[in-house]
């Protein structure tokens, strides 16, 4: 058997909703606070702007979709750029170092 409930029971205080950051410090520039997120859920497009290097960034939202995750979503696609970068400039190392140098044809000169 389980006790009675106390009548004189109050509620619980409701917990205070911290607001998320809407400005961040850019990946290129390294200013604080100067990357801001506008998120339009009509149209389902977020773009991210830094205010001095005026890097920009564009993705799609949803009605979950937070500034903090367009940021995230910024900074995967800065390192998979630069990844894509350096893996291309190695492999153009790497194939013009394995590829033996054309054979140069001896010059004829008819001026014998």
């Amino acid at each position: 058997m389980g006790k009675r409930k106390k009548s004189s029971r109050k509620p619980a205080p409701a917990r205070v909703k911290v607001p998320l950051d809407t400005s961040f410090t850019c990946l290129f520039c390294h200013h604080e606070k100067s990357v801001t997120v506008r998120i339009d859920r009509k149209e389902g497009v977020a773009q991210l702007v830094c205010r001095v290097c005026d890097q920009r960034y564009q993705s799609k939202v949803n009605h979950l979709t937070e500034p903090i995750d367009i940021y995230s979503e910024w900074i995967d696609a800065a390192d998979e750029a630069q990844r894509a970068g350096e893996s291309s400039t190695v492999r153009r190392h790497a194939n013009s170092s394995q590829r033996p140098a054309p054979a140069r044809a001896p010059s004829v000169d008819d001026s014998d």
